[in-house]
């Protein structure tokens, strides 16, 4: 069985108290930054100059500088050209890409963007894919520890970057199976829930997407063993990912894979049907 466990991958800084990359003062993004302003100095421009060519504000452009805020990738390209750096800031947008992940989540944000299909079975929070704006600002802004508004702003940006899979074409299959107490937890207040709710409703009418509900009232359970997603490659390989308390792991063990396999259909089985899963949502709109 092939195990990673994010929360002290080598390199990410838990196993010695540096830094995670992505937090605000970290090597990628100061590295990043050194390397802007170096740039922007040889140009001889100044930093309103150097914002009004690429379209961003003197703020910006200081944050990036400073490494307290990731760079959006149209910022890079935009930035590299304009500068004449020769590709030099281009050549770290995928490190910078990964850097707005926590550590125990950047390989599966990689394998996930690439996805053929997704299978999420979520039992504590609205699955990231499915979240609203507000509702994923309010469950960053419940972590404990407190996490810094630069990291909530940049984890934000990341979670609501993730939800471009839906645009994809062809668009990747997708099923979310969601336990009713989750729903009916009003994280961020009623109307930021009712809100959510219906971009569940309306993410699960589209058609590579099915969403269901697994009703609070079932006697018998096949998920008490916690959340799990099932992968399938784009590759062609079937892998599964687990997280609980910011540590996390990757299967690609067969056995292991066939066994979260088996009891994510058990679970399908289990829950309301799509159709009785919309309409038990529109009847928690009305609710909340």
């Amino acid at each position: 069985m092939t195990v990673v466990r994010g929360d002290a991958e080598p390199g990410t800084g838990a196993e010695t108290g540096e830094r995670p990359e992505g937090e605000p003062g970290s090597g990628v993004m100061m590295a990043f930054g050194r390397q802007l302003k170096l740039l922007r100095l040889r140009a001889g421009l100044d930093r309103t100059e150097f914002g009004k060519l690429v379209g961003y504000a003197v703020q910006s452009i200081a944050s990036f500088e400073q490494g307290r805020r990731i760079p959006q990738p149209a910022f890079i390209d935009k930035a590299d050209p304009v500068l004449d750096a020769g590709g030099l800031l281009l050549a770290l947008k995928d490190e910078l890409a990964r850097a707005q992940y926590p550590p125990f989540f950047r390989d599966m944000a990689r394998l996930e963007a690439r996805a053929a299909a997704l299978s999420v079975f979520a039992v504590s929070a609205v699955p990231g894919l499915l979240q609203t704006e507000e509702y994923a600002r309010a469950v960053f802004h419940m972590q404990r520890p407190l996490l810094q508004d630069d990291v909530i702003e940049q984890r934000l940006e990341a979670r609501l970057v993730r939800q471009d899979i839906f645009d994809r074409s062809p668009a990747p299959l997708m099923s979310f199976v969601v336990e009713e107490a989750v729903l009916r937890r009003p994280i961020g207040g009623r109307k930021v829930m009712r809100d959510t709710l219906e971009q569940i409703l309306l993410t699960g009418h589209l058609r590579s997407v099915e969403v269901q509900v697994m009703p609070i009232d079932r006697d018998d359970h096949a998920g008490l063993g916690g959340p799990f997603t099932l992968l399938d490659t784009d590759k062609g390989h079937r892998i599964a990912y687990t997280e609980v308390q910011d540590d996390s792991r990757l299967y690609t063990d067969v056995r292991k894979v066939r066994e979260l396999e088996a009891r994510y259909g058990i679970l399908r089985a289990q829950a309301l049907t799509p159709s009785e899963s919309s309409a038990l949502i529109v009847q928690l709109m009305g609710e909340a």
